[in-house]
Formats: C-alpha cells, structure tokens, sequence
C-alpha cells in the first residue's frame, strides 16, 4: 500500500471541447443499457443497475454552476484552491429519476514533491461506485475500512473529515471518508501528491462559493481519467 500509515499536520495536458460518447458506467467504463420493460434503471452487463456516468466536457464556470443548482451531493473543492492548480474535469452520474447521485472534481497543478499532479474529489451516495471506479478499487463501497484508525484529516464545510487509505491503482493514492453519509474520496495522482495532505486541508463546496466559483481557474481532463472513465482521447 503506497499511503503512509498516518498523516499529520497542524491540529485543529491535449485539449478537449467534448468528449462524445454516450452514458458510462461509473465502475467500469462501459455503455450500460437503458431503461426497458424489464428495469427502470440502466442496467451494466458486469455491474448490474447503476446510475450512469455523463459523457465529460471541458469544464467551465457555467456547466459547474449549472450542475451545481441540480445536485443533491457536493461538487468539493480544495479552498483556497492550492496555488497553481487549475480545475480540469467535473463528472456526475445519476438519472433522470433519481438526479445527480455522484460528483467528481479533478484538478491539476505542481506535485511538492516535483512533477505535475492531479487530485481528484468524489462525492456519492453510497452504492453508486464512482469513487471506487476511478480509483481502482474493488467493491462499490470501501466497507469497514472506516472502523479501523484514520489515517489522515481534513476539514469540509466547517466539519473536521477522517480519512482512511485503502488500496487502488498502484499509481494512486486513495483516502476515502464520509460527510453527511454521503463517500468522499481523495484520489491523488502521483501518489506523492499526497504529502499534500499535511497542509491541513479545507474542502469546500462549489454549490456555496457562489461568484467566486465564477473566478475559478479551467483547464483539460486528465488523460488518465478520461480513460479511466471510459473516453478515448
């Protein structure tokens, strides 16, 4: 496992418009099938009923505070956002009669450890399997991993948020908790990236920053997430 044992600190890329392509699954990537007679829900062959994941765009101010208006879960981000680093992808999964049942918020800047390097901010309602997805591991849910000791902190929307590592793509590394029952992963690419997470960090939700998500910094989807995602570049 690539995550430090315990993480402490002070108390307290190519140019993309559109992806095209239809609907995901969140877990694997493939086309699921749509409603039918026989199900009201899309329907994965590997992963049964999920909720869909929406083709990516290019980010921008207004997609942001649109799907922000129509989300039930958080769109989290580092705030302050970390110096240099720019949002570069934000995907939802959901349908039309459950609504968006997952967000995720990628972004990109300097690694500390040297390098560039991308984060990437999952919030679910538990059993949709976007966080697992992109991150590599197994399972929709991580389980009881958060009965165990955490190993690092942050803090969102004024709550203090213990996070566990668990295991997933040997390049990341992955740190998941929970907010309002809701999933919140941490997904950081290099793993090194990861020493960011000394810094203490405050998450907040773009849903609340109101004028100042319009300010924001856009940039382009991780290649790796792209395909991870199931898009080709």
């Amino acid at each position: 496992m690539l995550c430090p044992k315990r993480l402490t600190g002070p108390a307290g890329r190519g140019s993309v418009n559109r992806v095209k392509g239809e609907l995901r699954c969140p877990r694997c990537g493939e086309r699921p099938e749509p409603p039918g007679a026989w199900s009201n829900r899309w329907t994965c062959g590997r992963h049964g009923e999920v909720f869909p994941l929406a083709p990516m765009t290019t980010p921008s101010a207004d997609f942001t505070r649109q799907l922000g208006e129509r989300s039930e879960v958080p769109l989290w981000l580092p705030w302050p956002l970390l110096h240099g680093w720019v949002i570069g992808a934000v995907l939802h999964a959901g349908d039309d009669v459950s609504g968006v049942q997952a967000t995720a918020v990628a972004i990109s800047g300097p690694n500390p450890l040297g390098g560039p390097a991308d984060l990437v901010l999952v919030a679910e309602e538990q059993g949709v399997g976007l966080g697992s997805g992109i991150a590599g591991v197994r399972g929709t849910d991580p389980g009881d991993v958060v009965k165990s000791e955490p190993h690092a902190r942050v803090h969102a929307e004024g709550r203090p948020v213990p996070l566990w590592c668990v295991s997933g793509k040997p390049e990341h590394a992955v740190y998941v908790g929970q907010w309002d029952s809701r999933w919140l992963w941490m997904i950081w690419n290099p793993h090194t990236a990861a020493a960011l997470l000394l810094e203490d960090l405050v998450l907040a939700d773009l849903r609340s920053l109101g004028r100042e998500a319009d300010l924001l910094p856009y940039g382009t989807p991780p290649p790796w997430l792209m395909r991870r995602s199931g898009y080709d570049l």
